[in-house]
């Protein structure tokens, strides 16, 4: 059963939970739907040929679900055809989904941002159902979409439908997952993290997105540069921008979003066109370059993605994508591969006129953040002191 059902010949949602349906600009509409089908029924007219299909679940997974009404009790009920449509809609939300909701809301109101859970957003005659919707700055709304379990193509077909939906109408699309298969898609701006345990997720530590946010480096084609050329010639002169996969804290991502330091983008690799998630200079930058791709675009102030911490990781260490699966590799990287592997580790002598790398554009591994502290030597011997 559900409480909303969409009227294929009115063009309309019904909402079984209000007495007017939630058009009370048609009275008498409930004794107008429900008499008609029940004649219907009484001609022997198929369920699936009446003008009534679910406009919940199923539809927001782009399934046409049949159904008839009936009353029971003095309540309307909307029931459906097919058993394999009623299951779609008692599919319990597991712990892990709840988890992620409850660490969003939670991202969101430390960085000053309202929000809630299973929102249901009125657009025309229709809603936009959103598993977490943030309220940012400036009227910025994310909707943020948990997807976890396992389903089917058919209701992956429906993930384009419900971003464009959101989209449309004022709320940028954010779907989440731990699935590699699903972040690989572009029918949407996916991210992924590692797939943990609810408590895990939960619990205030370094959730890491590993999938779907880019660093773009932009680059003159010209014969010093490291890239190959992307319209395929030897060197074009030109000014081209390369995505580089960056983790970035999953907390940081919510409240950035929010405020709008991080923004989608469409990035053309080629013939592809790839969604990512990026800093608003990135996308600033990007679109300089659209226009006039004749220079390199200037550089502009970024705000950090992400902040350095104190808190234990909670999530795994995540399998660095090799360049072989990676579809947008450079191709000098793949060549020089074997030769990189092929030399002996020697250890760097350092030097005074050594400068820092920059901790904006090469993130800290492991090593760097727990590197034992260095011992002080004595100035004649140079062995530690006693």
């Amino acid at each position: 059963m559900a409480n909303v059902v969409w009227h294929k010949q009115l063009r309309i949602l019904l909402d079984l939970t209000r007495d007017d349906l939630d058009h009370p600009e048609l009275p008498d509409l409930w004794d107008t739907v429900y008499k008609t089908d029940r004649f219907y029924g009484r001609l022997g007219v198929p369920v699936s040929e009446r003008d009534l299909q679910c406009g919940g679940v199923c539809r927001d997974m782009g399934v046409e679900a049949p159904m008839h009404l009936r009353m029971r009790g003095g309540r309307r009920e909307a029931v459906h055809e097919r058993r394999e449509d009623e299951e779609r809609h008692s599919v319990p939300m597991s712990d892990e989904h709840k988890a992620y909701q409850e660490r969003i809301l939670r991202a969101a109101h430390e960085g000053g941002f309202g929000g809630d859970s299973e929102v249901r957003t009125r657009v025309g005659r229709t809603w936009i159902q959103t598993d977490t919707l943030v309220e940012g700055a400036d009227g910025r709304r994310i909707g943020w979409e948990v997807q976890l379990s396992t389903i089917d193509e058919r209701g992956l077909r429906g993930v384009r439908a419900r971003a464009g939906k959101a989209a449309k109408n004022g709320i940028t699309p954010a779907w989440h997952t731990d699935r590699l298969a699903y972040a690989q898609r572009n029918d949407t701006h996916w991210t992924r993290s590692d797939r943990l345990p609810a408590h895990v997720i939960a619990r205030n530590g370094d959730l890491r997105i590993v999938s779907g946010f880019r660093v773009l480096d932009f680059w003159h084609c010209d014969t010093s540069a490291l890239y190959p050329c992307p319209h395929g010639m030897r060197r074009c002169g030109k000014a081209h921008a390369t995505a580089k996969p960056r983790d970035v804290f999953f907390d940081d991502m919510v409240r950035q979003t929010a405020a709008g330091t991080i923004v989608p983008i469409q990035f053309r690799a080629g013939k592809a066109v790839h969604r990512y998630w990026v800093t608003n200079a990135d996308r600033d930058r990007l679109e300089d370059l659209d226009s006039d791709d004749t220079r390199l675009p200037p550089e502009r102030e970024a705000t950090p993605a992400t902040g350095a911490s104190r808190n234990r990781p909670t999530c795994q260490l995540a399998t660095a994508l090799s360049a072989e699966q990676d579809p947008t590799a450079p191709a000098v990287l793949l060549a020089v591969r074997p030769l990189l592997t092929a030399l002996p580790l020697q250890p760097a002598a350092p030097t005074a006129e050594t400068a820092p790398p920059d901790l904006e554009t090469v993130p800290p591994n492991f090593e760097q953040r727990e590197a034992p502290t260095p011992q002080a030597t004595d100035s004649t011997t140079g062995l530690p002191p006693n």
